[in-house]
């Protein structure tokens, strides 16, 4: 497995409207590309359940309470604990809102009970005003790749993967998913930082998860090929803007 020496941080390609050479007709590379949740999907697939619903219209009203809290902190803003919980409440409806899950008034204030420990104990962690990372596409052989973006980062040398339950010991497809982001986040450390709802008080536990080993690299890298070729939609690469991160394997 080789990995192309091109800056990390800044696009490979023509943006939108930039010039391209000869008089004629525009050159363009097509590849394929999916999300990094897809390959996960892929590899471990499983029929979603009623409970399975629930607890992904919970984690998506905890993460875009907990991304409005962090961005807004991070703009020097201080919205109160009372604001981001109206916040979560209204997403947390929406996303039952697309599911066949009801809840009776007591199993949604247990919920919201959940989500409330959960914003307040990132408030006091070491993610609190950290920004989402730009998402990333990790190419592979120039044919086919998967976007990545983790859910925080420092900008520098660390990013974070949240999640609102523990995660110990880390389940296979959490385990896929941090290596994939590992790919697109070279020489980043990486966090998975858990705030288990269930518990009471919510627990936090931040776990830095080992550099990725060529082996495995390179049977990852082959699961992305795959499945990007497999299901992945037609993208130009010349109009794509999110950095691009380069790999080869033997196919």
């Amino acid at each position: 497995m080789n990995v192309a020496s091109l800056p990390r941080r800044r696009a490979i390609g023509n943006p939108l409207g930039a010039p391209t050479p000869g008089r004629g007709a525009r050159t363009v590379t097509v590849v394929k590309t999916v999300a990094a949740y897809e390959i996960v999907q892929a590899a471990y697939p499983h029929p979603v359940t009623e409970r399975d619903e629930l607890g992904i219209a919970v984690g998506k009203a905890i993460d875009g309470a907990l991304s409005r809290y962090s961005h807004e902190f991070n703009e020097a803003r201080r919205p109160t604990a009372a604001a981001m919980n109206r916040l979560a409440s209204q997403m947390l409806d929406e996303g039952l809102a697309e599911t066949s899950v009801t809840l009776t008034p007591a199993d949604r204030e247990r919920e919201l009970t959940q989500v409330a420990g959960v914003l307040q104990a990132f408030r006091r962690s070491e993610v609190m005003g950290m920004r989402r990372p730009k998402s990333r596409l990790v190419l592979v052989n120039d044919k086919a790749g998967f976007y990545a973006q983790p859910d925080y980062w420092n900008g520098r040398d660390i990013f974070y993967e949240m999640k609102s339950y523990r995660a110990d010991p880390i389940p296979p497809a959490v385990d896929l998913q941090l290596r994939l982001f590992q790919l697109a986040f070279p020489r980043f450390r990486a966090i998975l930082a858990c705030y288990d709802r269930h518990a009471t008080p919510v627990t936090t536990s931040l776990v830095e998860i080992g550099p990725i080993e060529p082996a495995e690299s390179d049977r990852i890298l082959h699961l992305a090929l795959s499945t990007a070729l497999t299901l992945g939609k037609n993208k130009v690469l010349e109009y794509v803007d999110s950095p691009i991160l380069r790999y080869s394997v033997g196919e």
